[in-house]
C-alpha cells in the first residue's frame, strides 16, 4: 500500500457533534476500504485563499493514511457526494509520513505558550532604552553628512 495525505475542507458552519460525525465517518470510510490510518490533524476554521461555493472560510481536516488507488477513488467519489466538503485534495507521499507542524493549538498550548515565551525573553526594559539611543545618533550622523554631499553634488 502507498501513503497517501488527504486534506478535505468543511464547510464554516458544520460544528461540534456534526464536525466530529464527518471527520469520523471519514475515517470510517478509509477503514472500511482497508486503507491504515496514520494521522488526523484538525487544523481549525481558517479563511480561504479565495472563494469556494460562495464561502470565505473553511474547516481544514488532513489525514494521513495508507490506502491502495482504488480506495483513493472510492474515498474522493464520497467527498464529492457530500455537500458539507467544499474542497479535497489527495496527494502521494515518496517517503513515510511525518506530522505537519501546523496543528491547531488546543486551549492548553495556548495558555502554556505565553508562559513559555515570557520566560525566555530578558526584562524588556533594558532593550528599548538602548535602541531609542541607537537611531538618535544615527540620524544626527545622516542629518550632517547629508548636506555635505548636497553641497558636493551641486558644485
Amino acid at each position: 500500500m502507498r501513503t497517501y495525505e488527504t486534506i478535505f475542507i468543511l464547510h464554516p458552519e458544520v460544528a461540534g457533534d456534526a464536525y466530529t460525525e464527518i471527520v469520523d465517518k471519514y475515517k470510517g470510510i478509509l477503514n472500511e476500504l482497508g486503507a491504515n490510518v496514520l494521522a488526523v490533524e484538525e487544523w481549525g476554521t481558517r479563511k480561504l485563499a479565495y472563494i469556494v461555493q460562495k464561502q470565505e472560510r473553511g474547516t481544514y481536516v488532513l489525514v494521513a493514511h495508507e490506502c491502495k488507488p482504488a480506495g483513493i477513488r472510492e474515498l474522493e467519489r464520497r467527498f464529492r457526494i457530500d455537500d458539507k466538503v467544499i474542497k479535497f485534495m489527495t496527494v502521494q507521499l515518496d517517503g513515510d509520513y511525518e506530522p505537519s507542524g501546523f496543528v491547531r493549538k488546543t486551549e492548553e498550548s495556548e495558555a502554556a505558550a505565553p508562559a513559555a515565551e515570557k520566560a525566555d525573553k530578558p526584562a524588556p526594559e533594558a532593550k528599548p532604552e538602548a535602541k531609542a539611543e541607537e537611531p538618535a545618533a544615527e540620524k544626527a550622523e545622516a542629518e550632517e553628512a547629508a548636506p555635505a554631499k548636497t553641497e558636493e553634488e551641486s558644485a
